[in-house]
């Protein structure tokens, strides 16, 4: 999952939501320097990921994707199963997608003291472009995807990911729809323990 899912599976707990935003940029020696609540946000982040990547739905996803895109199949995966919640959000939220999104964006600056510098690099472009709201169309994805594809180390072809999308788009829905509810009872049962 990318920055709208983890954000939105925080639910209503700002700072628990301020740690799942950054724990990317977070190393595991580093988690003692973070408050309680925004070092449980980290944590679940983690088992987000954890969960995942192991998902049986996932992996089939990245299946698909990985002669294409071979290492970065995961990210291109995560990026698709944001659209697809971003496109979906009413299903999930009271508030819409635009309503959220700054307030993502708001919750995460007032808590600048604490962010990391790869967080606070970007941040000021994510808000600018407008990441999490772009993440609704395809040219949003095209544009997060090219951008991705510029920083890569090696060829990863994801320039060329929103066209797969496009082209198989129900297919990554049909399974969107299968995984996510079962992420979302795996993080509240995750925050009751």
């Amino acid at each position: 999952m990318n920055y709208l899912a983890h954000a939105f599976l925080s639910g209503a707990d700002e700072e628990l939501l301020v740690g799942n935003f950054i724990a990317d940029s977070v190393r595991g020696s580093q988690l003692q320097l973070y408050p309680d609540k925004i070092a449980q946000g980290i944590i679940l982040h983690r088992q987000i990921d954890t969960f995942t990547d192991t998902h049986p739905i996932v992996q089939q996803t990245k299946e698909r994707l990985r002669p294409t895109y071979r290492k970065y199949a995961g990210v291109i995966a995560d990026i698709y199963y944001d659209h697809f919640l971003a496109i979906n959000f009413d299903q999930y939220s009271d508030a819409g997608l635009a309503v959220y999104t700054q307030h993502v964006y708001n919750l995460v600056q007032r808590h600048h003291a604490i962010l990391p510098k790869r967080v606070l690099y970007f941040l000021p472009y994510m808000i600018e472009q407008n990441w999490l709201l772009n993440y609704a169309n395809l040219e949003g994805i095209r544009r997060s995807l090219t951008g991705l594809s510029r920083r890569t180390a090696f060829v990863s072809n994801m320039e060329t990911a929103a066209d797969e999308l496009r082209e198989n788009y129900h297919l990554y829905l049909y399974e969107f729809n299968i995984f996510f509810p079962e992420l979302m009872a795996y993080v509240i049962e995750q925050q009751k323990a």
